[in-house]
């Protein structure tokens, strides 16, 4: 997709990334934007370096009974974009998501910050109208803007409720927002589950049987414990292991997965790179669960 990627690009891809997007079923392509960050920037270099942490992955997992030979996917590498300007940014994703939905692919994006997964959001409405979203997180992200800014990593989700209805939105592990963002969660008949994901998941999924779902994950639902390198970490998240069970529920459940993003790797406060060896199994997951 000369478009969009550079196609001088020469850096790592995702494990076991096929050669070609045409006989592809699922494409990985990053989102390397980082401009609206509130506290600690450097996700534009998540998806790079959870390429990068894929190398040391196996390529079976016991979870599933699945190795990544069963599916096909191609690593696109990173879009493209004009440093600084977030406009811009979000109407290639938009237009890069558009062409690839076009052919039929199953998307998997690295951001990133969480507003990448907006324009994403958006598009996949104009082609499914009846989507259903899975947002699993450590905050709201129901702000209508941030420092008079609307377009803020803290205000994807409340542009989701307001495009395709708060009723169609289950956000779980929130544990971090302004009280009017609860608020407006609890009035507006969107479904939020504070502080716990895989239970109160496990109880939705029979609810969501055969609906066409947007999963979008940001690694900042995990303690930070487990993943100190994100932009706004949150004391009081849950573990690795909740997160790959929730992953795996998702990929047992009746629920048709259209597509997923995992966002907020920030690899300059990772020093161990545990975050992003984190990411990059639940990217596999991902990638052997929701891929049919």
């Amino acid at each position: 997709m000369p478009h969009y990627f550079d196609e001088s690009y020469s850096g790592k891809v995702f494990i076991m990334s096929r050669a070609s997007e045409n006989d592809a079923q699922a494409v990985i392509y990053g989102m390397p934007m980082d401009y609206t960050v509130s506290f600690r920037p450097g996700s534009r270099f998540g998806p790079n370096r959870i390429r990068e942490a894929s190398i040391g992955l196996e390529e079976y997992s016991p979870y599933l009974d699945k190795h990544l030979e069963e599916v096909a996917y191609h690593d696109a590498g990173d879009l493209m974009f004009p440093f600084g300007n977030a406009e811009k940014s979000l109407g290639i994703i938009e237009e890069f998501m558009s062409d690839l939905l076009g052919k039929g692919k199953f998307p998997i994006g690295l951001g990133g910050e969480h507003l990448v997964s907006w324009p994403v959001i958006k598009t996949f409405y104009e082609k499914v109208p009846d989507l259903k979203i899975i947002h699993i997180d450590a905050h709201a992200d129901l702000r209508e803007e941030y420092e008079g800014e609307v377009l803020s990593h803290s205000t994807p989700i409340r542009k989701a409720c307001e495009l395709i209805g708060p009723e169609n939105v289950y956000s779980f592990g929130i544990r971090s927002g302004m009280r009017e963002e609860f608020q407006y969660a609890q009035e507006s008949g969107m479904h939020m589950y504070r502080y716990e994901v895989l239970e109160p998941l496990k109880k939705v999924l029979p609810d969501l049987a055969g609906e066409k779902v947007y999963v979008t994950i940001d690694i900042d639902v995990l303690d930070p414990a487990y993943a100190p390198g994100t932009g706004t970490a949150e004391a009081g998240g849950i573990s690795s292991k909740e997160l790959l069970h929730a992953i795996h529920e998702i990929a047992r459940s009746d629920v048709k997965v259209v597509g997923c993003d995992l966002v907020e790797v920030a690899p300059p406060y990772d020093p161990t790179e545990q975050t992003a060896i984190a990411a990059s199994k639940f990217v596999r997951e991902m990638l052997l669960g929701f891929v049919k």
